[in-house]
């Protein structure tokens, strides 16, 4: 059993991979006739260097060496650590960017900062149980790693909250820090 909650834990951290790896950001469906507005570009470019910023962020994911669980556990909760710092850093950017010059940008990315908070929590609290869970038992802590991975999936489209602003949307396909968002390659190292 340990190993296969290890290994569920390992598939979800790697789908992490396509929280910002290219893909449909969902920013492409917005009308491209006109210029998008230089003051919406800027904006955009704080707000996606800022939600970028998790992946930035050294996170080294556990080895799947079932044989040696107290190692296996050590790494799991520095994982997870390692998570909750990358998201806590970005939720801090977003509050930092600053007014939106667009009316309802300002909601949306404190709406972003939200489930970048949220997440951060979600794996600060696996931390914990992975630290106090029995190494001999995969049940308990590495089950929580799991459950904290699979959140990841709020964040598959991190500029999701930027839906209902739609200058903001068509902002983000000229703002050079959203596309190499787009283009990160958040893969956990080994």
């Amino acid at each position: 059993m340990r190993r296969s909650l290890v290994a569920t834990a390992a598939v979800a951290a790697l789908a992490l991979a396509g929280c910002t790896n290219g893909g449909n950001s969902g920013t492409s469906t917005t009308p491209t006739s006109g210029a998008a507005n230089p003051q919406a570009v800027a904006y955009m470019d704080k707000v996606c260097g800022a939600a970028s910023e998790f992946a930035k962020i050294e996170k080294t994911a556990p080895k799947l060496d079932a044989g040696d669980s107290t190692k296996l556990k050590a790494e799991m909760a520095a994982y997870m650590g390692q998570l909750a710092d990358a998201f806590a850093k970005s939720a801090e950017g977003l509050k930092n960017v600053g007014p939106s010059p667009v009316e309802g940008g300002e909601q949306a990315v404190t709406k972003m900062g939200e489930t970048f908070t949220s997440l951060s929590a979600v794996f600060a609290d696996a931390k914990i149980k992975v630290e106090q869970a029995d190494a001999n038992n995969a049940t308990g802590g590495l089950q929580a790693a799991g459950e904290a991975i699979a959140k990841l999936s709020e964040l598959a489209d991190p500029l999701r909250d930027l839906k209902d602003v739609p200058e903001l949307q068509k902002a983000t396909q000229s703002a050079q820090k959203c596309q190499e968002m787009q283009r990160l390659d958040v893969t956990p190292t080994s």
